[in-house]
């Protein structure tokens, strides 16, 4: 048996809006969870009902077998990581890090040893003596941290915990992080926005939209296997590059631009969409520039530069394929000029179609 699990969970507040719709969800024992959607999807309202700061409108939550509805938050062995970091600004460092174990009655020589080691693994051994307001923001980061891990409870809730840090903390910020998850091996639920943070540091991504599980699954199977269009779009970065097209024939006419589907698609999938209009997927990143003639086992497709962005390790193309706006990423010394025409490759593996009016992915092969 799971863990955690979350059957059929509904968050419906009085005004009648409906927040959460029938999340099903198991996690194990030690896993990294990350919850991610752009905002208003409900991945902060599950996490504050996992921790019991909202009550649960239908559905059971479990934790190791027994119903937990009704438990408050101090019953449930959680400790949660605000986005405001929700710090005592009248005490310093080592009382906010000791007040929880205060709390709980225990001893203060007991306290003085679980403080000086979370602040040594958090690096705040020299700030233990200073005031949140006079620590940067990835201090004060830090110190919320430690207060969760220092209970030593079975599972950690953060919701949001890196959005105030600047791009440098952040990076610094997931990996400890992550070394802290495998240091206590505490069950971790993870919400953020940002799919880099949840690509990076989760075992398992739940994908949400408008309230509703989209796709649960590990980052590889959510960039390689999405199962329709938002998760597509929303996992990756730059994100996935949609081009409508019609299928005729057994070939996607892309804006004048003929692809064979023959190759990578069975008969009968190609029988059901003959004559409708699809969506045809594929990276940034997938694509490959090309000179004259046509490359073996790619679409080849011709379009105009309209703008190159250079990161360093690489360069963002802006591209328009008859009207439609592309992005590409190439090596940087395959930088293009600007208004020029360009040729380029979509590799048949990096292929993607999804239907137009569901969204759904289209399986290629039954």
């Amino acid at each position: 048996m799971a863990y955690l699990t979350l059957r059929g969970i509904n968050k419906i507040y009085p005004n009648g809006f409906h927040a959460v719709h029938d999340f099903n969800l198991e996690i194990e024992k030690g896993e990294f969870i990350v919850f991610v959607g752009s905002s208003g999807c409900g991945k902060s309202t599950t996490l504050r009902m996992i921790a019991g700061l909202e009550n649960i409108s239908k559905g059971d939550f479990l934790i190791d077998g027994a119903r937990a509805n009704e438990k408050g938050p101090r019953d449930r062995g959680v400790a949660m990581v605000f986005q405001s970091y929700a710090l005592y600004p009248h005490m310093s460092v080592y009382d906010n890090l000791a007040f929880g174990l205060t709390l709980q009655g225990v001893d203060e020589d007991v306290i003085e040893q679980r403080v000086n080691k979370t602040a040594g693994i958090l690096g705040l051994t020299d700030y233990l003596d200073r005031k949140p307001r006079a620590l940067s923001g990835g201090q004060r980061q830090r110190v919320a941290v430690g207060r969760a891990i220092i209970r030593k409870v079975d599972i950690f809730l953060m919701d949001e915990p890196l959005s105030n840090l600047d791009a440098k903390q952040r990076v610094t910020m997931r990996s400890e992080i992550t070394q802290i998850h495998r240091e206590t091996g505490a069950t971790t639920i993870y919400v953020t926005h940002d799919q880099t943070e949840a690509m990076t540091m989760a075992d398992r991504i739940v994908v949400m939209k408008e309230g509703y599980i989209q796709q649960v699954g590990t980052p590889y199977d959510l960039y390689f296997n999405p199962v329709n269009m938002f998760v597509a779009g929303f996992i990756g970065e730059p994100p996935m590059n949609f081009i409508h097209a019609t299928l005729k024939g057994g070939k996607l006419d892309i804006h004048g631009n003929i692809a064979d589907l023959s190759a990578i698609a069975d008969k009968s999938v190609l029988e059901k969409y003959e004559g409708k209009e699809v969506v045809l997927g594929f990276r940034p990143e997938a694509v490959k520039l090309v000179g004259s003639g046509n490359p073996e086992n790619a679409y080849k497709i011709s379009c105009m530069v309209e703008l190159t962005e250079l990161l360093g390790d690489n360069t963002n193309v802006y591209v328009d394929i008859q009207g439609i706006k592309t992005i590409l990423k190439v090596e940087p010394h395959e930088s293009p000029e600007l208004d020029a025409k360009l040729d380029f490759a979509i590799p048949y593996e990096n292929v993607y179609l999804f239907d137009k009016e569901t969204e759904k992915r289209i399986k290629l092969k039954k």
